[in-house]
C-alpha cells in the first residue's frame, strides 16, 4: 500500500514540476493519441508539435537515437496529415469523408510481424554486442514495431492500435524496470487510449463498409 502511495505521489510531483517545454510535449502527445483515436485530422498538428519538442528535448540530454526517431515521427506526422487531408477532400460528398479506414489480412500481418521480429533481433544483437544498452532486444523491438505502427496510422489501417497496445505494455515494463514510474504511467494511459482507438476505428470501419455496400446496391439498381 505504501509503495503504491509513494508511486502515486512521485507521478503527481513529476507532472507538477515539469519544465514548461517538456510539459507542452507531454500534453501534445496525449492530444495526438486522443484525436487519432477519434479519427480527427487535427491529431497530426499535435503530433508535429510534440515531435519537434521531443526532438530538441532528447537532443539536449544526449539521447540522440531517440532524437532521430522523433524526426522520423515528424516526417510521418506530415505525411499522415497529407494522406488524411487527401482522403477527406477526395470524398467530400460522402458522410464518411474522414472515415476511410482499411483492414489488412491476418496473413499479411503474420509475414510483416515475422520480418519485423527478425529486424528487431538483428538490431538487438548489434546493441547488445557493441553498446552498453539495457534490454537491447526489447528496446529494439519496441522501436522497430513503433516505426511500422506509426506508418499504419497514416494509412488508417485498423490494426495499428493492436500493435500499439503490445508496444505500450512492453514499454511499461521497460520503464518500470528503469524506475521511470511517471513515464510508465503515461504509457499506461496510452494502452487505454489505444484500446479505445481500436474500438472507435472498428466501429467506424463497419459503418463505412455498410455505407459502401449500400452505395453499390443503389448504383446497381440505377444501372438496371
Amino acid at each position: 500500500m505504501s509503495n503504491s502511495m509513494s508511486a502515486t505521489t512521485e507521478i503527481i510531483q513529476y507532472f507538477t514540476t515539469l519544465p514548461l517545454f517538456e510539459l507542452l510535449a507531454v500534453l501534445t502527445s496525449i492530444f495526438y493519441v486522443v484525436l487519432a483515436a477519434k479519427g480527427n485530422i487535427w491529431c497530426w498538428p499535435a503530433a508535429i508539435i510534440s515531435t519537434v519538442l521531443y526532438t530538441v528535448i532528447f537532443y539536449n540530454v544526449y539521447l540522440w537515437m531517440d532524437s532521430l526517431l522523433q524526426l522520423y515521427y515528424l516526417l510521418m506526422a506530415i505525411y499522415g496529415w497529407f494522406c488524411w487531408h487527401q482522403n477527406s477532400t477526395s470524398n467530400s460528398s460522402t458522410e464518411t469523408k474522414a472515415l476511410l479506414y482499411s483492414q489488412w489480412s491476418l496473413n499479411r500481418h503474420s509475414v510483416i510481424i515475422l520480418v519485423l521480429t527478425l529486424v528487431s533481433l538483428a538490431l538487438g544483437w548489434l546493441m547488445a554486442t557493441y553498446t552498453p544498452a539495457h534490454f537491447p532486444y526489447l528496446d529494439s523491438a519496441t522501436t522497430v514495431f513503433s516505426v511500422f505502427a506509426t506508418y499504419l496510422i497514416t494509412q488508417k489501417v485498423l490494426e495499428n492500435w493492436l500493435y500499439f497496445i503490445v508496444i505500450d505494455i512492453v514499454s511499461i515494463y521497460l520503464y518500470m524496470e528503469k524506475d521511470l514510474l511517471p513515464t510508465a504511467a503515461l504509457f499506461g494511459s496510452f494502452v487505454i487510449f489505444a484500446a479505445y482507438g481500436y474500438w472507435q476505428w472498428r466501429k467506424q470501419f463497419r459503418l463505412q463498409f455498410r455505407q459502401q455496400h449500400n452505395d453499390m446496391c443503389i448504383n446497381s439498381s440505377v444501372t438496371e
